[in-house]
């Protein structure tokens, strides 16, 4: 019987797409890649102007290639990955319907038209307000339209999901849904619940601000609900990863889920702890209760259980898999891992780099040392070794697989060396940098800023050493850049005609039932809502009824100069 599933697992997981379903999910990975390919060209220019040899041409501003970058990247890059990505895991496990591949498109084309608005106001000078988007600093409206575009159109992709859930459940009373199917549900959950805040934001305060409809914005309400979405979305971007390190990576190693009950716990823990958390990015921000920082900081590191949990998970799936292959020795299965397959190499790189990057993460979050690096250039290196090197190391070794998938075509043996290159020129370029960011954060060197030397001093003497290096990391990793998207185009266009695997993990055959509860939406939407409620009604009343007179927009020298 366990032979049988088994090859029914592999039978499922060769068939390929039908043309129409792949023409759907493929369309969002080319917004990917074409996205990965200009906002790293801006991260390079940006690299380049911070190091003080070389100035922006045609007047270019600097604001407008930092925004640029942030949001291509931050925002534009990842959301259509993710969706495309879950479309495609839905499709593979629950299956997609004429109707809802209709509306997937509607979503697709509402993100599209959304992410083209809002990317020419920056172009043209009328958006120079960062990815953060921080009030009082004014966008042409069609920026922040374009932006309510985006959200919007990911909220059908996100109902899409659901009801694709929904309507496999009910041609399978009683079943366990399929674990990945499972995982995109939750994914959106947090997406959609956490969103409304940037969305509330976005149509109550944006767009009548900057139309001219109210002549003030009320700054403190404008940023506390941006991070209340900003931190999920975080968990957002690293929700598809911890998908491939849980039930992709398995199978391509060659083994099974390690714990399928342990997975859906520990997404059910992240969905309930990565929303209520937001404060711990504006603990040094005056006119939020300190009580109520301090609640959200625990709640933060209560994030960490799951974390652990997914390491446990993945390192027992690696010894797992090697001692039923019979490596006997301490470390013998560690040495076995399919170093040679990109698949796999990539996210591994990933996994590693969130060491270091969890750790600056608790940093980051404790009152007392967040006072130290807040506005520091250290955060920028935080970030791009957790999201740029964890994140999409994740997902370019996912779209090693899931392209030629789509595409009907092969990930060639020349094609897998150019991928192993790749990660290892993106490991180098960013170990430079990052560790350039952090090392002048550290030593007091602010961040979003252009190149200054801010009337001399010795302080900022110290600081050019690390911006030099940055330059030289960035250039590195814009080489990556270039392969990644070389071999994107092998892949969609070029490599052998064939069958790639789309490789998803089965259960062992003896494992344990799932409980039910872990599958009892209204429990767990419940217990979410209301640490939602707990965690921000109280001081959102504190802060709208003490807040000081709202801002007139500001315009120079940064925003629509």
């Amino acid at each position: 019987m366990a032979v049988l599933n088994d090859l029914d697992a592999t039978k499922r997981n060769l068939q390929l797409f039908p043309k129409k379903d792949a023409r759907l999910y493929m369309s969002f990975m080319f917004v990917t890649f074409a996205s990965l390919l200009i906002g790293g060209l801006m991260g390079l220019l940006q690299t380049f102007v911070r190091s003080g040899r070389f100035t922006l041409p045609f007047n270019i501003n600097y604001y407008t290639i930092l925004t640029v970058h942030g949001v291509i990247l931050g925002l534009v890059l990842t959301t259509f990955f993710i969706i495309g990505f879950q479309f495609a895991l839905m499709g593979k496990t629950v299956g997609i319907s004429n109707k809802q591949r209709t509306v997937g498109w509607i979503s697709f084309w509402m993100m599209l038209t959304g992410t083209v608005m809002a990317a020419v106001t920056i172009l043209v000078g009328q958006a120079n307000v960062l990815y953060t988007f921080y009030a009082p600093l004014a966008a042409h409206p069609a920026f922040y339209i374009g932006l309510a575009l985006v959200i919007i159109g990911s909220w059908v992709a996100a109902f899409t999901n659901f009801r694709q859930l929904y309507v496999w459940k009910k041609a399978h009373k009683g079943e366990k849904s399929p674990l990945l199917a499972f995982m995109t549900v939750i994914n959106m959950l947090m997406w959609v619940i956490a969103s409304l805040g940037v969305a509330i934001a976005v149509v109550v305060q944006f767009i009548p601000w900057s139309l001219g409809m109210t002549d003030t914005i009320n700054v403190l309400v404008s940023r506390t609900l941006f991070w209340y979405f900003g931190h999920p979305l975080v968990y957002f971007w690293l929700l598809p990863a911890y998908m491939a390190w849980y039930a992709i990576i398995p199978k391509i190693i060659g083994g099974k889920l390690f714990s399928d009950s342990l997975a859906r716990m520990a997404f059910i823990l992240l969905l309930l702890f990565s929303i209520p958390v937001g404060f711990h990015h504006q603990l040094t921000e005056p006119g939020i209760d300190p009580t109520w920082k301090f609640i959200q900081v625990v709640l933060t590191f209560m994030v960490v259980i799951p974390s652990l949990m997914t390491a446990f998970s993945i390192f027992a799936t690696f010894e797992t898999t090697g001692r039923k292959k019979g490596y006997k020795s301490l470390f013998g299965w560690f040495k076995k891992l399919p170093w040679g397959d990109v698949r796999f190499f990539a996210p591994f790189v990933g996994m590693v780099a969130f060491i270091p990057g969890g750790i600056g993460g608790i940093i980051n979050a404790s009152h007392q040392m967040n006072a130290l690096v807040h506005n520091t250039i250290w955060v920028t290196g935080h970030f791009h070794l957790t999201i740029a090197t964890t994140v999409i190391l994740t997902y370019f070794g996912i779209a090693y697989w899931l392209v030629p998938h789509l595409t009907g075509r092969r990930l060639t043996k020349q094609l897998n060396k150019l991928g192993i290159i790749q990660t290892i020129i993106w490991t180098v370029g960013m170990s430079i940098m990052s560790t350039a960011m952090h090392i002048q954060g550290l030593l007091g060197g602010p961040r979003r800023s252009a190149f200054s030397n801010y009337a001399g001093g010795s302080q900022v003497d110290t600081w050019i050493g690390y911006q030099l290096a940055q330059a030289i990391g960035g250039t590195i990793l814009f080489v990556g850049i270039v392969l990644m998207v070389y071999i994107f185009i092998k892949l969609a266009f070029f490599a052998p005609k064939g069958v790639e695997e789309f490789p998803i993990a089965e259960e062992d055959e003896d494992a344990q039932a799932a409980p039910k509860i872990l599958e009892n939406w209204y429990v767990w939407i419940g217990i979410t809502i209301a640490l939602i409620a707990f965690a921000y009604t109280i001081p959102m009343i504190d802060i709208i009824k003490h807040s000081p007179p709202g801002s007139v927009p500001f315009k120079f020298p940064i925003g629509r100069s």
